[in-house]
């Protein structure tokens, strides 16, 4: 194994949390917050420290890596990011215990949106900037994995192939570090396009700038107890349902409309995707709720998000759990099954059915319609990660029956952390009190939480290296 070349690469991963933590240090000398700022010197020394080393350690090494090196990289990525990140939750005035710490930063860094604070508008701002910057650094992250790494043609279980419309030749260095600069500054951007629109609809700044972050990460950490805190009048309803369809389409979408491409051909999945969320509204749409809310629903479900702004007297929660397991574009900060996977699925059935009844038939085996073509192998790796998804859901609901919290809720909660999505009013699960459970329980989900962003089916791909090699 090129274990000097994972050093290096994931020395490089660590340096944006070194900038993170020099801007919180920043953000708090400003507004005189000077008993966080020594969390963050923390972060800063430790970071820059393990980032430098990391990076000399590996400097002179191979930097070609295969893919199960790539997936154990993906894997560290999570784990010491994670560390860095809960240094500021466990330094703070809370006194939380460092499993709790961890948890937060996971949830943060997965865009999940779970977390161990009760009351978040007592939480000091420097911790509140600091949970939404971990989410924003996590949604680049796994753009980055989506794009660069997932796009492997060794074991492309992501099948980004199938979507992706940028140039995924990264053959030489100079191209991957091309690609990884348009990536972040397009990202960023986007960024400020959302602090931007927020702030037309006259959000207070903090609030923008913190639920900005969130949304284009597809997260769920609020700067507040409540959605409807900060998001009331219908102006800015708009704005979040804008936002939401940016965030569930496929990310370069926007990016080949400024390089002026034919979208039409090479965004279908994103077509279709806009008609699933009409019929989705549709189904529901003489329900007893506001038309502005309930779309807001849908978009976040689909975006893995779970922010909402219904309350929880609604009977829709179901609906929404199957909603949050479609999952958007297979290019986006999503992370539920995917449409695309879902479609594969459908049509190779209906298309076998269709064999039974004319044997003679000719199969359009197309996806969305587009240049694309459904192989063998899309076909196989569809019906794995369908099968894993829920095998997941079984160890994940039996080991969560364990802490006492009822089948319901384990089996609600184990959906939304294989698809990174935040309990909330939508799903009936707001008051769900992640501190109480047990040590075993929340490093459970911690695990499951990464998983369900790099798929179960990575894991076994590990084991397999490790315990059976060829």
């Amino acid at each position: 194994m090129n274990l000097r070349g994972i050093c290096f690469y994931l020395g490089l991963f660590l340096f944006p949390i070194v900038f993170l933590s020099f801007i919180n240090i920043l953000y708090a000398s400003y507004f005189d917050y000077f008993l966080s700022i020594e969390a963050y010197l923390i972060t800063l020394s430790i970071s820059l420290i393990s980032a430098i080393g990391l990076y000399f350690y590996g400097r002179k090494a191979i930097k070609k890596i295969d893919f199960i090196e790539q997936l154990i990289l993906i894997i560290l990525v999570y784990f010491f990011a994670g560390f860095l990140i809960s240094i500021p939750y466990y330094f703070n005035n809370f006194q939380i215990s460092f499993v709790n710490a961890f948890f937060e930063s996971i949830s943060g860094l997965t865009a999940t949106g779970f977390t161990i604070f009760e009351n978040i508008k007592y939480l000091d701002p420097t911790l509140i900037l600091w949970r939404s910057s971990s989410q924003w650094i996590g949604g680049l992250y796994f753009l980055i994995f989506l794009t660069l790494l997932f796009s492997n043609k060794t074991f492309n279980f992501k099948m980004t192939n199938l979507t992706f419309p940028g140039d995924s030749n990264f053959n030489s260095s100079e191209n991957i570090k091309n690609h990884l600069l348009k990536l972040f500054i397009f990202y960023t951007s986007l960024s400020f396009i959302f602090l931007l629109l927020l702030s037309i609809a006259d959000v207070r700044l903090f609030n923008s700038v913190n639920l900005g972050m969130t949304l284009i990460s597809g997260g769920g950490f609020l700067p507040t107890d409540n959605l409807s805190n900060i998001i009331s009048t219908n102006s800015q309803k708009t704005v979040l349902i804008l936002m939401f369809f940016l965030s569930i389409t496929n990310f370069y979408l926007i990016f080949n409309f400024f390089n002026r491409r034919v979208l039409l051909k090479s965004h279908k999945e994103d077509m279709y995707l806009f008609a699933l969320i009409m019929i989705l509204t549709l189904l529901i749409l003489f329900n007893d709720l506001d038309i502005l809310n309930l779309i807001i629903s849908i978009l976040s479900a689909l975006a893995n998000s779970g922010l909402t702004l219904i309350t929880s007297d609604n009977n829709l929660g179901l609906y929404f759990l199957f909603i949050t397991i479609v999952g958007g574009s297979l290019v986006s900060n999503s992370s539920g099954i995917k449409l695309a996977r879902l479609y594969i699925l459908l049509k190779i059935a209906s298309s076998e059915i269709i064999k039974l009844v004319s044997p003679n038939s000719i199969i359009n085996r197309t996806i969305f319609n587009s240049d694309s073509k459904i192989n063998d192998d899309n076909i196989k790796i569809s019906f794995l990660i369908f099968i894993s998804f829920f095998l997941s859901l079984f160890i994940l609901s039996s080991l969560l029956v364990i802490d006492d919290i009822g089948f319901e809720r384990s089996f609600k909660l184990s959906i939304l952390t294989l698809t990174n999505t935040v309990n909330s009013e939508m799903f009936n699960l707001q008051n769900f009190s992640f501190s109480k459970l047990l040590t075993s329980s929340k490093l459970v989900l911690i695990t499951f939480m990464i998983i369900g962003k790099i798929e179960l089916i990575s894991i076994f791909l590990i084991i397999k290296r490790i315990f059976f090699k060829d």
